[in-house]
């Protein structure tokens, strides 16, 4: 029973800080929301015994890139980023894509875990959990985690170059 209502806890402050990632209208409320919403997935983390993966989440995420996010949103001209045109008119192809979504998830609901697919590989792992994140991270994992890092680098010089060209130099 507890192990439930932490569970809806947790699961609901991560889907109401994402929702209020994508519709609050101040950037910085956007990046508070996203702050709740990974503190959520780390909640439920916890809930599945990666206490690793807890850790890094709390740590890395919250603690060290939202924070650097935050501070890019400082250095950006918010003033003249207010001006411009927020939504783009295509509200009626986001209302299809969110509807589509929703059928397909509730298809999937309806006919149950007989419609998922089977594990490609049930492999047991042996040792502590750190251990098996670090080898499945730089094994099998490896180009996405380089991608991911890259992506990242270019986000936050693009950041900086965009709110040097605001009039901050």
């Amino acid at each position: 029973m507890g192990d439930s209502v932490f569970f809806y806890a947790f699961a609901a402050l991560a889907i109401l800080g994402a929702l209020g990632t994508v519709l609050f209208r101040s950037a910085v409320h956007c990046s508070l929301a996203l702050m709740t919403s990974l503190l959520g997935v780390a909640g439920l983390y916890l809930m599945q015994g990666a206490e690793f993966l807890f850790a890094v989440q709390i740590v890395l995420y919250i603690g060290g890139i939202m924070v650097l996010f935050l501070f890019v949103i400082m250095l950006v001209n918010l003033d003249q980023a207010a001006k411009l045109k927020q939504f783009n008119g295509q509200t009626p192809l986001a209302v299809l894509a969110i509807l589509g979504t929703g059928a397909a998830f509730y298809a999937f609901l309806a006919k149950g875990v007989a419609t998922l697919p089977a594990p490609a590989s049930a492999t047991v792992m042996t040792g502590g959990n750190t251990e098996n994140v670090a080898d499945l991270l730089f094994t099998s994992y490896l180009l996405p985690f380089e991608v991911a890092s890259v992506l990242l680098l270019v986000a936050v010089v693009g950041s900086v170059l965009m709110a040097g060209k605001g009039g901050t130099r």
